[in-house]
């Protein structure tokens, strides 16, 4: 808790990044969070590693050993084949208990209009994971708007768009939540008057917290604690939204 505000990041990573070489364990995201008053995280595997059941379980010991602070999410590649991807899906949640499913256009380009991309959504309907769609840097797929299709195609489906399409693309982001109501936004990246640009948009209930990076922690929480809106707003970007989408 911070400022008598219960905190939720809701995009955060632990384990080892093939691709930046980035480390960081569930103790240091821990101690992170005790330092800087967050009360829950969502733990995301990085999106290119080694062996990503290694991942999924060092996140499901994680889980399982701080329930209270942890909520687990599942990233792999959505081009190893279907039956496998599938599988491994199932067991992360069957067996680790972990509760959203991570896309990673830069590194993973799944085009969501494609029907080829069909099957990821249909997965994540199938076990009622929330997506966590990474909109930004790695356009086209990137793009926010691009997934406006599969949040229609599928209307049971939670999809969240990680870093609001960043400041280039907030646009983008407003209109697929405006066009969508099962499309969430997740603030990582924002400057403060993106966020108050949006808000004219798109209502708090529908915005989350997170931060990304540990570096970036104090930064991306103070944006919104510093925000010139309601504590009622707050409240709801830095927790409610969060709790809902990712612990029902």
């Amino acid at each position: 808790m911070r400022n008598g505000f219960q905190v939720y990041d809701t995009h955060t990573h632990i384990g080892r990044a093939q691709h930046s070489g980035a480390e960081f364990s569930a103790d240091q995201m821990l101690r992170s969070m005790d330092a800087f008053g967050v009360d829950r995280s969502v733990l995301i595997p990085y999106p290119v590693v080694e062996d990503y059941r290694r991942e999924h379980d060092l996140i499901g010991r994680a889980v399982a050993q701080h329930p209270d602070r942890f909520t687990g999410a599942i990233c792999l590649s959505p081009f190893v084949p279907h039956t496998e991807f599938r599988a491994e899906v199932a067991r992360c949640v069957e067996t680790l208990g972990l509760r959203a499913l991570k896309l990673q256009p830069q590194y993973q380009p799944l085009n969501p209009l494609s029907p080829r991309s069909d099957f990821f959504f249909e997965t994540a309907v199938e076990h009622g994971l929330p997506i966590i769609a990474h909109t930004g840097s790695g356009v086209p797929f990137a793009l926010p708007s691009l997934f406006i299709a599969p949040a229609k195609k599928f209307p049971e489906l939670t999809i969240v768009l990680g870093h609001a399409g960043g400041p280039t693309y907030m646009l983008e982001a407003a209109v697929a939540a405006m066009t969508c109501e099962n499309i969430y936004v997740e603030l990582s990246s924002l400057m403060p008057h993106h966020i108050m640009g949006l808000l004219e948009h798109v209502p708090p209930s529908r915005l989350m917290a997170g931060s990304d990076l540990p570096a970036s922690v104090s930064t991306e929480l103070g944006k919104i604690f510093d925000l010139p809106i309601s504590d009622e707003a707050k409240r709801a970007i830095l927790w409610e939204t969060g709790r809902r989408v990712f612990d029902g």
